[in-house]
């Protein structure tokens, strides 16, 4: 670990793109051999889901590399999109009526770019309170000018949501980017690396220990294989995972393994609060060419990510006092 983090900032990035994409060769080949023996139905299903779940992490890294390359702008730009995506994906789920039109626009084409805007120019105290101060209060006042009281509370209180979840979680990602933490300066993307591995590492292993711990879900109607034990052992691995990249980050290993549990742990708790959602929507799964609402996963995909980011954001500048 000492000679990992003895490594100046290209070799560490080289080293970690090595790894990155040399796992994903390693489990793509994997996953395309055992594509090659006989299977049966279900074997057949978890394998495509796993097919479509690779092409989403394959897309995920390149864009990722594609950012770093590019500089904070472009890694800023490229979440704001992504934002833009998933609010519009939240939105096909969620009634709403003529009179929720100005507050759709004023959350995609005001709140959204305003919001990455203040990212951009590191106005962290503004950035954290824009959202959930200011825009919760005046969605309601411009739902109301729309004179449509019918479900007026429900209506506004997923407008709310959708950005809270959309917007302000995933603008805590290019947030990670632009702290600027003593002795670690031009670092900022391994901080979102870092983020992105532990959520990913902990979803993965939280959906296999559920599946195979078979224990009693803690909210069958929600999800059949959620449990505490799979979340607990979900939460671990990204602990694991967290202190395996320490040497990369600005953090003591103890201080690594914790911020990998507490992520990892968010994330897995997103990824279930999302799936209430999607069963309040009657939307059992999203990504699929017959998708009743026309999306596309990605919010699926994303949620995790959006849940993490803001806790993991709040507890290094809380560690570090930026």
């Amino acid at each position: 670990m000492g000679s990992l983090r003895a490594l100046d900032v290209s070799e560490q990035i080289g080293l970690l793109f090595v790894v990155l994409f040399g796992l994903l060769a390693v489990v793509t080949v994997i996953a395309f051999t055992r594509t090659l023996r006989d299977r049966s139905d279900a074997q057949v299903t978890m394998q495509e889901q796993l097919k479509r779940d690779l092409r989403a992490v394959w897309v995920g890294a390149v864009l990722f590399w594609v950012a770093w390359v590019a500089g904070t702008f472009v890694s800023t730009v490229l979440f704001g999109v992504v934002s833009f995506l998933a609010l519009r994906e939240f939105v096909t789920l969620t009634h709403t009526r003529r009179g929720d039109h100005r507050s759709l626009l004023l959350a995609f084409f005001v709140v959204l770019p305003l919001q990455y805007v203040i990212v951009a120019t590191r106005e962290f105290d503004l950035f954290t309170v824009f959202i959930p101060v200011y825009v919760f209060l005046a969605i309601p006042v411009v739902s109301a000018l729309g004179n449509d009281p019918q479900r007026f509370l429900e209506r506004t209180a997923k407008i709310q949501w959708g950005i809270m979840v959309c917007v302000y979680g995933m603008s805590h990602a290019p947030a990670l980017l632009l702290l600027d933490l003593p002795d670690y300066e031009d670092r900022g993307a391994f901080l979102v690396l870092y983020l992105v591995a532990v959520v990913a590492i902990a979803q993965i292993v939280q959906e296999i220990a559920s599946r195979r711990l078979r224990r009693r879900p803690v909210a069958r109607a929600i999800s059949r294989t959620f449990s505490w034990r799979g979340w607990l052992a979900g939460a671990l691995a990204g602990a694991l995972c967290g202190g395996l990249l320490y040497w990369a980050m600005p953090f003591k290993p103890w201080e690594a393994v914790l911020l990998g549990f507490t992520a990892g742990g968010s994330g897995a708790l997103g990824e279930f609060v999302m799936k209430a959602l999607k069963r309040d929507a009657g939307v059992r799964s999203w990504g699929g060419k017959a998708s009743v609402t026309g999306a596309v996963g990605l919010l699926d995909r994303v949620a995790p990510l959006c849940f993490a980011a803001p806790v993991f954001f709040h507890a290094v500048r809380w560690y570090f006092g930026v």
